[in-house]
């Protein structure tokens, strides 16, 4: 299995990516510390989880340095040691062209997308940086190399957590922690098949004629499957990925090539 004996925190548990993530990383045999601030969710999917693999459940608001020090200390409490950490909490921001938008809710956007990640990264280097030995994932998105409307919150926040990466795989790599991206463009799961089932409904089209308008741009000729991306992600944090770092990889389907 992929990650055996791996101790790996996953941020941001949440329909779509976020328990993907955890799924996968139970099934590659790792010991998980799942996050987020529903604490409904999260022990639904520790109940789940826990059927077949080591799971504990911690809320955390990411943005609370306090609470990204709770869960890297009681990760470690439980299992000894934390080897991967996986960002995935985010918040997607209100949808508005720049001239219309109100920056309090970019400021919400970049406190959660960069600072917070921010926030759960510096507590979990704290832990792996004595051991010489961790990686870390981003998960960062498409928007930043194709630009849409509406979107400029997202997309600045995830922006500037692409430069600090950068910086951390620099900084971090001397002490042996590894910092990589994924970028994920569509991706099939319950939040955008409510956007498809959405726009369908508004349009007065089929949910169909809605995927085949974006699928039109993927040379894979599908929305990748959200678990499909997952194991982008998993595939960093583990040993079979440990000479790379810095890495920007494209999840999209061949949508974006660099």
């Amino acid at each position: 299995m992929l990650l055996k004996d791996k101790v790996v925190i996953v941020s941001g548990i949440g329909p779509g990516l976020g328990q993907e993530l955890a799924y996968g990383a139970a099934r590659e045999g790792a010991k998980i510390a799942i996050a987020a601030r529903s604490t409904d969710l999260l022990n639904k999917l520790k109940d789940e989880i826990g059927k077949k693999s080591e799971v504990i459940a911690i809320p955390c608001d990411i943005t609370k340095p306090e609470d990204c020090k709770n869960l890297v200390d009681e990760t470690v409490k439980k299992y000894g040691k934390l080897d991967g950490l996986i960002n995935s909490a985010y918040r997607a921001g209100d949808f508005k062209e720049i001239e219309d938008s109100d920056f309090s809710d970019w400021q919400e956007t970049m406190n959660t997308n960069f600072f917070g990640t921010m926030n759960l990264t510096m507590a979990a280097v704290k832990e792996m940086a004595p051991n010489k030995d961790g990686a870390i994932v981003m998960i960062n998105s498409l928007i930043t190399k194709k630009p849409l409307p509406t979107q400029g919150g997202y997309a600045a926040s995830k922006g500037a957590l692409a430069t600090a990466t950068k910086i951390l795989a620099k900084e971090l790599g001397p002490k042996g922690i590894r910092v990589n991206s994924v970028y994920m463009g569509w991706m099939w799961g319950p939040p955008v098949e409510m956007y498809v089932n959405f726009t369908a409904e508004s349009m007065g089209v089929e949910p169909k004629d809605v995927i085949d308008g974006v699928t039109k741009d993927i040379p894979l000729g599908i929305i990748p499957d959200d678990s499909d991306c997952a194991n982008a992600a998993l595939f960093l944090i583990s040993d079979l990925a440990r000479v790379i770092t810095g890495a920007n990889l494209d999840v999209n389907g061949g949508e974006f090539m660099s």
